[in-house]
């Protein structure tokens, strides 16, 4: 009889701890874990040079050490949001074997706390919107907001995408802070959103069979307060190939440009048996400046 593997530690144990990163062995670790976490080959790895300079120029670096060693960290740099103080965080990774313990929250939250002692008001990063897991931690758990959508903002990077020849579509999200919403949810995320009385803009096709599911036609002409947008729980469970990614960035991106438009942000994520976007509609379109934002 095999044996059970030993229980993963738990964030809060006396293991793991969180610190600046300020070597280059530090930041060629950095280096590493992106090859180990993404399959980046070397022309799309930040170079450990870079950190350096960004380390010495206002970029915020924490590394997660677990047992001694780094196994995860998180980067930011200074942006420029007109008066609006504040960072683009553009890399969150922890290594495979060490994922499930909560690395990667701890790092926000570390980023965030690091973030106010420098008098910053805004975080913004981007992610896929068809990846749930980030999703769920993004919003339900960190407390993002976003109404901001940035199709194939990548371009053709094949690591960069769900799938090889699907776009690399992104939501850029706003991190405020200093917020209510923010401040509570360092408290611990709010009690999961029921889903059954709230409309749904996107679901899948009745009828459909794992992992083979079938986005339905998007409905654009609900006006209400809330409404839902599903995607798969697990995007890489999909049949490659086959056009299923394809189509649900398709359906995902029409329901999210839509009601964007109409003044709906990202307010919630709901994860379970399946997983949807709870979109809100707020007062007023206003957005966190972004250069080069497409009209």
């Amino acid at each position: 009889m095999k044996k059970s593997p030993p229980p993963k530690k738990s964030i809060s144990g006396p293991d793991v701890r969180i610190r600046p990163l300020t070597s280059l062995e530090e930041f060629r670790d950095c280096v590493f874990i992106q090859r180990r976490v993404w399959d980046h080959p070397d022309l799309d790895l930040i170079p450990d040079h870079f950190f350096q300079i960004a380390f010495h120029t206002g970029a915020i670096l924490l590394g997660a050490f677990v047992d001694g060693r780094l196994s995860g960290y998180v980067y930011s740099f200074p942006a420029d949001f007109g008066r609006t103080r504040g960072h683009h965080s553009h890399h969150l990774a922890v290594l495979p074997e060490v994922q499930g313990l909560g690395l990667g929250k701890a790092l926000k939250w570390a980023q965030r706390d690091e973030a106010l002692k420098r008098r910053l008001e805004l975080v913004t990063w981007t992610f896929d919107p068809l990846q749930a897991r980030n999703a769920n931690l993004n919003i339900h758990v960190l407390g993002v907001v976003g109404r901001t959508y940035l199709r194939n903002f990548y371009g053709e990077t094949p690591t960069l995408g769900v799938e090889e020849g699907v776009p690399s579509d992104r939501f850029l999200v706003e991190w405020r802070i200093k917020s209510a919403r923010v401040r509570a949810r360092r408290q611990g995320p709010p009690a999961p959103v029921d889903p059954r009385r709230i409309p749904k803009a996107l679901e899948r096709e009745e009828g459909g069979l794992e992992p083979a599911i079938v986005p339905g036609r998007p409905n654009l002409r609900l006006q209400v307060p809330r409404i839902l947008v599903e995607i798969p729980g697990r995007i890489a469970d999909l049949p490659q190939g086959e056009g299923l990614v394809a189509a649900w960035q398709t359906a995902a991106r029409k329901a999210f440009e839509a009601y964007f438009a109409r003044g709906y942000r990202l307010d919630d994520f709901i994860s379970g048996e399946r997983s949807y976007y709870v979109l809100r509609l707020t007062a007023g379109t206003e957005r966190a400046p972004f250069f080069g934002r497409p009209s």
